[in-house]
C-alpha cells in the first residue's frame, strides 16, 4: 500500500501533463483558424461591396436623363447714378446749369432748322427769276412774277423805287446811276443781314457750351469731395457715383455745342451760295434800270 501510495502523486502528475500536450495542438488549431476565418472574410467584403456597387450604373443611366429646369431670370439692377440722379440730388447752381445748356441746344436746333428753310426756298426763288423774271417785257411785269416776301422780289421793288423817285427830291443832287446802286446795294446788305440773324447765337453756343458743361463738373466734383469729406469715407462708391454724375455735365456741354459748329458752318457755306445768286440778281437789275427799262 505504501509502494502504491507513493507512486500515485508520480502518475498523476504524468496524466495531467499528458492532458494538457493533447490540448495544445486543439489551441494551436483555434488560434490558426481565426486568421484564416480574418482572411477568408476580407475577399468577402469586397465581393459583398461589388455586389453593392452592381447596381450603380442603372442609377447612373437614370440620371443620365435630361431633366429640364426653369430658366433662371436676370436681375436688372438699376442704376443709382445718372441725370435722373444728378437733379434729384444736385444743387440749384447744378440744376440752373441743366437749363442753361438745355435752353442752348433747343436754340441752335430751331435756329438749324429755320435758317435751313430760309435758305431752300431762297434757292427756289433763284430758279423761278431765270424762268419768269427775265422773260418779262419789263421789270416792273417781272417782279409780279416773283414770290410775295421773297429776297428776289424785295430786290426788285427796292430798284424801281429808286428809278421812279429819284427827280424832284433832295437826293436828286446824286447821279441816278449811283443812287439806284445806292439802293440795290442795300437792299442785298438787308438780304445778307437777314440771312446772318441766328449765325452768332450759334457761334456763342459752339465756343461757350463746353464750358459751361465743365463749370457744371467742377462744381459737381466739389460737392462730392465734401461730402466724402464729411463722411470720412473714401471708399470707390463713395467716388465713382458722384464724380461720375459731375462728368455727365461735360459730356451736355459737348453734346450741345457740337451741333451747333457743325450747323454753324454748314450754314455760313450755304448763306455764300445763296448770296453769290443774290448779288448776281443786282448787278443784273441795276445794268437794266440804267438802260431805262422800268
Amino acid at each position: 500500500m505504501s509502494f502504491l501510495n507513493s507512486m500515485r502523486t508520480p502518475f498523476a502528475a504524468a496524466l495531467l501533463a499528458l492532458a494538457t500536450v493533447a490540448a495544445m495542438p486543439t489551441t494551436a488549431q483555434a488560434q490558426a483558424s481565426a486568421p484564416a476565418a480574418d482572411a477568408a472574410a476580407a475577399p468577402a467584403a469586397p465581393a459583398a461591396s461589388d455586389a453593392s456597387a452592381t447596381p450603380a450604373p442603372a442609377a447612373a443611366d437614370t440620371s443620365a436623363v435630361p431633366s429640364v429646369t426653369p430658366a433662371a431670370s436676370k436681375e436688372t439692377i438699376e442704376n443709382p447714378y445718372g441725370l435722373g440722379a444728378l437733379w434729384r440730388d444736385g444743387g440749384w447752381i447744378a440744376k440752373f446749369n441743366l437749363v442753361i445748356m438745355l435752353i442752348m441746344s433747343m436754340g441752335s436746333w430751331y435756329i438749324i432748322f429755320t435758317k435751313f428753310w430760309e435758305q431752300h426756298k431762297m434757292l427756289q426763288s433763284a430758279q423761278g427769276v431765270g424762268e419768269g423774271f427775265w422773260t418779262a417785257g419789263s421789270v416792273k411785269a417781272g417782279a409780279n412774277t416773283l414770290d410775295d416776301g421773297s429776297a428776289f422780289r424785295y430786290i426788285a421793288e427796292s430798284g424801281l423805287k429808286a428809278s421812279e423817285h429819284h427827280e424832284g427830291t433832295l437826293v436828286e443832287q446824286i447821279d441816278r446811276h449811283t443812287w439806284i446802286a445806292m439802293s440795290v446795294s442795300r437792299a442785298v446788305e438787308n438780304i445778307q443781314s437777314r440771312l446772318s440773324d441766328g449765325l452768332a447765337f450759334l457761334a456763342t453756343v459752339g465756343s461757350t457750351a463746353p464750358f459751361v458743361g465743365l463749370f457744371g463738373t467742377v462744381w459737381g466734383i466739389y460737392g462730392a469731395l465734401t461730402q466724402i469729406g464729411i463722411a470720412g469715407q473714401a471708399s470707390i462708391d463713395k467716388v465713382a457715383g458722384p464724380v461720375g454724375e459731375a462728368l455727365i455735365m461735360t459730356a451736355i456741354g459737348l453734346a450741345v455745342a457740337v451741333p451747333a459748329v457743325m450747323g454753324y458752318n454748314w450754314l455760313v457755306r450755304r448763306n455764300k451760295t445763296v448770296m453769290e445768286k443774290v448779288r448776281a440778281f443786282s448787278g443784273d437789275l441795276h445794268n437794266v434800270l440804267l438802260a431805262g427799262k422800268r
